[in-house]
């Protein structure tokens, strides 16, 4: 698998877990400029792909970048000095192309982890809102400071964080600024999980990874999609995007994979399942 593309995001896959690991290391603090974001299409655009030359069932994103300080750093934001001296006109389409790339992101086919570690801040925070499972070290903070600087948070920040925390945190995350740490974080909903450090968050990354790799691609996509596509709707709307999702699997021959292997599954081993996937 050619993953020049996405040099940029230092990538890592484990063909035997079926997991592509993005380990972060660039800039002067992992901010995210229009390189990355060049990769970070490359990377969707692949992971899209109806029929990928090697599965891959699970995403985890992830740094072990320490500042000269010895502060650590997940994402410290957007690189806001590549913009200095872009006008309005192009600075809202830059916004614009973040926000579509999020919004993929969220639609991948497979599972999305993100593993924070050190300072998570602004589009460092609204990256953990296209995770499926976040999970955070004791060394990772979160803060949105856009409203400081005249903005507000433009990468799903303002349209999705209500949706996961709550409308009084968000509110309290993006109107003050404030900074919380790791267990906050939890409390909240912004991370699902706690880890001592990146080594033992990959640890459980790696198990999750062991029981994706043993799940039909194409189910695992079709429930994602199901799900994500039923939020906000009603009870009637959300059982027809289950059926669709239901048959799908049926149709296309996953199903009937499944029913005769399972005996093998039941035992603990992996079918042959088809090469589809939902795109």
């Amino acid at each position: 698998m050619d993953l020049s593309p996405i040099s940029a995001l230092n990538p890592r896959l484990d063909p035997t877990l079926q997991l592509l690991v993005l380990e972060l290391d660039h800039g002067k603090a992992n901010e995210i400029g229009t390189e990355q974001l060049v990769a970070f299409e490359a990377l969707c655009t692949l992971l899209e792909s109806a029929d990928l030359p090697q599965a891959i069932t699970c995403l985890c994103t992830t740094s072990r970048r320490v500042s000269k300080s010895g502060k650590p750093i997940f994402i410290a934001g957007a690189n806001v000095t590549e913009r200095v001296e872009w006008d309005d006109a192009r600075v809202k389409a830059h916004v614009i192309r973040q926000r579509k790339l999020m919004q993929r992101l969220r639609r991948l086919p497979l599972f999305n982890i993100a593993l924070s570690s050190g300072v998570t801040l602004g589009w460092g925070t609204e990256y953990m809102l296209t995770a499926d499972y976040s999970i955070a070290t004791q060394a990772a903070s979160f803060a949105l400071p856009e409203t400081g600087l005249g903005i507000v948070p433009g990468a799903r920040g303002t349209a999705e964080l209500a949706s996961l925390v709550g409308p009084a945190q968000a509110l309290r995350l993006g109107c003050t600024g404030e900074s919380i740490d790791a267990a906050e974080a939890a409390r909240i909903g912004l991370v699902q999980e706690l880890a001592a450090d990146v080594d033992a968050g990959l640890t459980r990354v790696e198990e999750l990874a062991r029981q994706l790799r043993r799940r039909s691609p194409l189910a695992l996509a079709s429930y994602k999609a199901a799900l994500l596509d039923g939020l906000g709707r009603c009870e009637a709307e959300r059982i027809d995007l289950e059926e669709a999702a239901y048959e799908r699997c049926v149709d296309l021959g996953e199903a009937a994979i499944g029913r005769a292997s399972f005996a093998a599954i039941r035992d603990g081993e992996t079918p042959a399942w088809g090469k589809h996937r939902l795109r």
